[in-house]
């Protein structure tokens, strides 16, 4: 089953992931209600190339209503790197000078531009922890969404307050040719609404498990095209904490977006630090693990694990036991066995990426990402036409008509 938005389901084989750390219960999932009042959110910002004290508690269900409040926030980057030139995508407007502080992006404010009327319900493509996400098409332009709901309750209950802050928080901020759109957020006195752009190209995770691996060039364009928004997240002081397969979509012209703000969070508030524990096992930094504190340099180990994993087939650190402590034991280990028919570019990066020394991992050094993307590993991308999308993805989905969801094999 599909994930989207941050819905998981269980249909990880032997070689795949466990679920999130935070995912503690099941609930059945909220249907598209009644009516809903209008609330508010998002804003683009320009891409980047090269280059959190844990926030006190909300547990009252009025935290969770109305605009989330942004939760704390955001983390200074450990370098500099090179700028590379913007051309965003068409956006929703901006009000002029209401840029954050924090991430120096501009927030876009969209209050009452959407109400459940405004959207025909078509069916049913993600379903998980917190609720579900509709495929739904707006009466007045034709276009196609993708609409997430969470209800209220459950958020609070499940403790997930902050989370649902921070991905609010961070979606109205950010635009980038690889991450997900936030269109627009409503909300009832049940539910909240998140209004994104709609993906329907599935997952990467889905692609991977068909195709076993992924030739070097394939792992080499998509991991590439990962880095391009994880460094754009670092370079506004956001920490993103959950890539993996799951979290990738594909878009229609087969070029990636990256999806879950659940765990995403600002840091420049705590010096570029967090401290809970999050994410998915697999993925997971030694330094979350040991509970110590941690930087955005996690996101750069998760880098690693998604393209060994690409090359591979299974993940570095992968084992027969469900029993997540052995799995933490062979991260804290920080050995890996490299498959005979990796590249030895590709070996190179892994080592300087996987590496549990942060005095040593790429990503944290005091050139930054600019380390990862001279690596001569990528010495044939040039990373403005990738950014520009002027380089032909190597699969495109096959589509049929406009809001085909094909790809997402959930049956509602």
């Amino acid at each position: 089953m599909p994930n989207l938005f941050g819905f998981h389901t269980d249909k990880h084989e032997k070689a795949a992931h466990k679920s999130q750390e935070n995912e503690s219960s099941k609930e059945t999932a909220p249907s598209i209600p009644g009516t809903a009042e209008v609330i508010h959110v998002p804003a683009p910002a320009a891409v980047a190339k090269g280059s959190a004290a844990p926030a006190p508690a909300m547990s009252a269900l009025t935290q969770a209503q109305g605009v989330l409040s942004a939760s704390d926030a955001s983390h200074a980057s450990t370098a500099p790197s090179q700028s590379v030139p913007a051309s965003s995508p068409s956006a929703p407007p901006v009000a002029s000078n209401q840029v954050n502080p924090l991430t120096g992006l501009p927030v876009r404010s969209l209050k009452g531009r959407y109400k459940l009327d405004d959207f025909s319900v078509l069916r049913t493509i993600g379903t998980g922890s917190f609720g579900r996400v509709h495929l739904v098409r707006s009466v007045h332009n034709q276009r196609f969404y993708a609409i997430k709901v969470l209800r209220k309750a459950h958020v609070v209950k499940m403790k997930q307050v902050e989370h649902a802050n921070n991905e609010h928080q961070v979606l109205s901020m950010v635009r980038h040719p690889f991450l997900v759109n936030l269109w627009g957020t409503f909300q009832d006195p049940t539910f909240l609404y998140l209004v994104m752009d709609f993906v329907p190209g599935g997952e990467l995770f889905t692609l991977l498990r068909h195709s076993r691996r992924f030739p070097a060039q394939v792992a080499k364009f998509y991991i590439s095209e990962v880095a391009l928004a994880i460094d754009f997240l670092h370079k506004h002081n956001i920490v993103y904490r959950d890539l993996k397969p799951e979290n990738i979509l594909i878009a229609a012209d087969g070029h990636l977006k990256l999806i879950d703000f659940g765990f995403a969070k600002i840091t420049t508030q705590s010096n570029g630090m967090c401290w809970t524990l999050c994410g998915t096992p697999d993925y997971l930094a030694p330094e979350i693990i040991r509970a110590r504190g941690y930087n955005s340099s996690v996101d750069w180990w998760s880098v690693g694990v998604l393209l060994f994993e690409m090359l591979a087939g299974y993940p570095p650190f992968y084992t027969d036991d469900s029993n997540p402590i052995k799995l933490y034991e062979k991260i804290l280990a920080g050995y890996v066995q490299y498959p005979s028919f990796f590249e030895v570019g590709a070996k190179d990066l892994l080592k300087s990426l996987l590496t549990a020394d942060l005095s040593k991992r790429f990503g944290n050094l005091a050139r930054g990402s600019r380390d990862i993307f001279s690596h001569m590993w990528f010495a044939e991308i040039d990373w403005d036409c990738l950014y520009r999308k002027e380089i032909p993805a190597p699969y495109v989905p096959q589509l049929g008509i406009q809001g085909d969801a094909s790809q997402y094999v959930y049956k509602s």
